[in-house]
C-alpha cells in the first residue's frame, strides 16, 4: 500500500495537481514537494494545505540537474518511501545544449540523470519501498501533431545513447540551422523509457512505470523554449485545445496517480496517448516496436550507469 509519497518539480504544474490528487486519497499520509526554489516550495506547501485541508506535506530541497544535489537529498530525506514520481523536467532551459559539470547537457540532465541517480540512491539506501513512476512523453515515438520526429537512431547502442547525454548526437548536418530543445526532447525520453524498462527487470521487488501524462495545458514546459518557438507552441495547443486534442493539467497529474495504484499497468511498461496525445492511453511499443527491444533497453541501461559511476569521464568527446 503505498502511504508515502516524493514528487520531484512539485511547487507547479503536474507535479503540484498531482500532490493535490494524491492527498485526496485517506490511505496518503505523507507527500514530499521535491523542489529547487525554497520560497516556492513553501507557497506550493501552504497552498496545497489550504486546498486539500491536510497538513501532509513536507519540503525536500532538490535539483536534480545537480547530482550533488540529489546525493544530498537522498541523505537529507527522514524517512523512506513508497513511491516516487520523477516529474521534473522540461526542455532545459535557454542553455539547454550547454554540457554541466557532469559531462551531460543541460536538458538531459534535468531529464534524466538526475532522476537515474535519485533512483539509484533511494534504492540502495533502502529507501524506495514500492514504486518508481516517470514522466514520459509520446515525443518518444514521435509526434507529428508537434513537429517533433521520430527518435532516429542507427543501432539504439550503448555509444548512441551517450551521444544523446552529451548532445553529440544532434551535431549532424541535418540540425544545422534549425537545430532547438525540441530535437534533444524526443531521444532522451526515449532513453528515459527504455531505462525505465531495464530497472524494472533489474529490481522485479518494485514497480517501475514510465506515464506521460499527454500533451498538458497550463505547464510550464516551454518557457524556456526560443521566444518564437515558444510563441508557436503556446498557440498551438491552445488551438489543440479547442479541437479537443489536449487535455488539462488535471486529466494528465491522473495519469501519474492511475499509474501508481492501477496495478493494470504493468512495471516496466511505457504508457502514453495511442493516438495523438491525449485520449485512450496504451503501451508505446505497439507504435514503435524499438521501445520493447530488451537490449536496447539493456543497452540504455548501461550507458546510465557509467553515467552514475564516473559522469564526464564516459561520454564521447562532443
Amino acid at each position: 500500500m503505498i502511504k508515502s509519497v516524493l514528487i520531484t518539480g512539485a511547487n507547479a504544474g503536474l507535479g503540484k495537481e498531482a500532490a493535490k490528487q494524491l492527498a485526496a486519497k485517506p490511505d496518503i499520509e505523507k507527500i514530499y514537494l521535491g523542489c529547487r526554489n525554497k520560497e516556492k516550495a513553501k507557497a506550493a506547501q501552504t497552498e496545497l494545505a489550504a486546498s486539500t485541508g491536510r497538513n501532509i506535506f513536507e519540503i525536500l530541497l532538490i535539483d536534480v540537474s545537480d547530482l550533488n544535489s540529489v546525493r544530498q537529498a537522498v541523505k537529507r530525506l527522514p524517512e523512506s518511501i513508497d513511491a516516487l514520481v520523477m516529474n521534473a523536467g522540461g526542455t532545459g532551459g535557454r542553455q539547454y545544449d550547454q554540457l554541466t559539470s557532469d559531462g551531460v547537457t543541460n536538458i538531459f540532465a534535468v531529464n534524466l540523470l538526475g532522476h537515474a541517480l535519485l533512483t539509484e540512491q533511494l534504492i540502495e539506501a533502502g529507501k524506495l519501498k514500492y514504486a518508481a513512476l516517470y514522466a514520459g512523453s509520446e515525443a518518444a515515438r514521435g509526434v507529428e501533431e508537434m513537429g517533433m520526429k521520430r527518435p532516429n537512431l542507427a543501432t539504439s547502442s550503448v555509444d548512441e545513447f551517450a551521444a544523446i547525454a552529451n548532445g553529440s548526437l544532434f551535431e549532424g548536418s541535418q540540425f544545422k540551422g534549425n537545430k532547438d530543445a525540441t530535437d534533444h526532447y524526443g531521444s532522451i525520453k526515449y532513453m528515459a523509457a527504455m531505462w525505465m524498462s531495464a530497472m524494472a527487470r533489474q529490481h522485479p521487488n518494485l514497480r517501475f512505470i514510465t506515464m506521460s501524462p499527454g500533451a498538458t495545458v497550463g505547464t510550464d514546459g516551454f518557457n524556456t523554449l526560443p521566444f518564437v518557438k515558444q510563441l508557436v507552441m503556446k498557440t498551438m495547443m491552445r488551438f489543440m485545445l479547442l479541437l479537443g486534442k489536449v487535455h488539462g493539467i488535471e486529466t494528465g497529474a491522473k495519469r501519474y496517480v492511475d499509474g501508481l495504484f492501477n496495478s493494470e499497468f504493468r512495471s516496466g511498461g511505457f504508457y502514453a496517448s495511442l493516438r495523438g496525445l491525449t485520449g485512450v492511453i496504451g503501451e508505446q511499443g505497439r507504435l514503435f516496436s524499438d521501445i520493447d527491444n530488451r537490449d536496447f533497453q539493456d543497452n540504455a541501461y548501461q550507458a546510465v550507469q557509467q553515467l552514475i559511476s564516473s559522469p564526464n569521464l564516459t561520454l564521447p568527446s562532443k
